[in-house]
């Protein structure tokens, strides 16, 4: 059995766009991966991937993220299948030819609300030339899979690419698994491709996610996250963040609330477990200044749970509270979770003080949220920050 577990970076590569939609303060990120060199794994030389198909590098000038905290994982590889070099977006990366037919695979994890589950699958039906549908239609269209014991999502979608002969095809699996996305995907000819697909669900079946692999490096908040709002006055995406424990605001915290796992650019997490297996979780980062401005932070919020946009007229009627010396701007709404697909609230609190924006982020399960919203409300209110100015 084979296996693949993270790989520091320090800077990123030049690339292309991303496809998948990236943003929030949260765990929203790229988590990058090198193959287990102990495996002695043949390398190939990567195949040509057609227009439109999914990067394999960062954007020019995007920070690559903290890795720790995701599982490594192995897997069973289906005969015929070669090994090609990872990259920054691909944590695996394979080939399978015959007959001058060839099929590419790739495994990509992408933290936070990488996009929705619709939106990605039109994504996928553009490519081949297929014309979008509704969510509902979508659902339809889902075949149920494993990956490894869990259940995943696998779309068939068979079309023409521009600049390549023939019928395409691309069988691409979405696992939804803690606070990531996993996209496993595969595209060639489609008869080819066809073909591959019985090798290609044992490929799945296989996956084992094992314990995660720590890292001993540090945090790295001097960058702002994919798709955050720019800071004004700011042109190379670097923003002071709070980065020591001594930084750390000292807050009353919920019983019920458990500490979460810190990731990337936040400054404190906790989970909320409900009944019936609802979960919700606050979590706490801190920007320099105004932190990109109330009303894109509020529809970068709106769009991980499918709502539309607001207008600047739309924030003259928030409400607020009183927390710390200052005036907390209170956002409320509930929409449907993209990683998940079920109905989900977000209670946001904003708190400029001083030289900085403190933005409080509860969301999850809609009960459970509308349960938590006066805890998190008091939270934010008991909290002593050490230095705002």
């Amino acid at each position: 059995m084979k296996s693949f577990k993270p790989l520091k970076l320090g800077t990123a590569v030049a690339g292309t766009l991303l496809l998948v939609a990236v943003a929030g303060c949260g765990r929203d990120g790229i988590k990058v991966y090198q193959v287990d060199a102990t495996n002695d794994f043949n390398t190939v030389a990567p195949m040509p991937v057609a227009g439109g198909l999914m990067p394999t590098t960062l954007p020019d000038g995007m920070p690559v993220p903290d890795n720790s905290g995701l599982p490594s994982l192995k897997y069973t590889l289906p005969a015929g299948w070669e090994t090609k070099a990872p990259s920054q977006m691909r944590v695996a990366s394979f080939g399978v030819s015959q007959g001058g037919q060839q099929a590419d695979i790739s495994v990509i994890p992408l933290g936070g609300a990488a996009g929705s589950d619709p939106a990605n699958v039109n994504r996928w039906r553009g490519q081949v030339g297929l014309d979008p549908l509704t969510e509902a239609d979508l659902a339809g269209l889902a075949e149920k899979v494993a990956v490894g014991e869990q259940p995943a999502d696998l779309y068939d979608l068979v079309g023409s690419m521009p600049g390549i002969a023939g019928p395409q095809r691309i069988i691409a699996v979405i696992l939804h698994r803690n606070d990531t996305a996993w996209f496993f995907k595969m595209t060639g000819p489609a008869a080819w491709v066809a073909q591959q697909k019985t090798a290609f669900t044992a490929f799945l079946k296989s996956i084992v996610f094992e314990a995660p692999i720590a890292s001993s490096a540090p945090i790295d908040r001097g960058t702002l996250p994919p798709s955050h709002p720019p800071i004004r006055g700011m042109n190379s995406g670097s923003v002071p963040m709070t980065s020591s424990a001594g930084d750390k605001p000292t807050w009353t915290v919920p019983a019920s609330w458990q500490e979460g796992p810190l990731a990337q650019f936040l400054v404190a997490k906790y989970v909320i477990h409900g009944t019936a297996g609802a979960q919700a979780a606050v979590n706490i980062s801190q920007l320099a200044g105004d932190g990109g401005g109330l009303l894109p932070n509020v529809n970068r919020w709106r769009t991980q749970l499918g709502k539309p946009p607001l207008a600047e007229s739309d924030l003259l009627n928030l409400p607020t509270v009183d927390a710390s010396g200052g005036k907390a701007t209170v956002i409320e709404f509930a929409g449907t979770d993209g990683r998940t697909g079920k109905p989900a609230r977000l209670v946001g609190l904003v708190l400029p003080l001083g030289a900085q924006t403190w933005f409080y982020k509860l969301m999850g399960d809609a009960e459970l949220v509308a349960q938590q919203k006066e805890a998190l409300i008091r939270f934010v209110q008991s909290a002593t920050y050490p230095d705002a100015h």
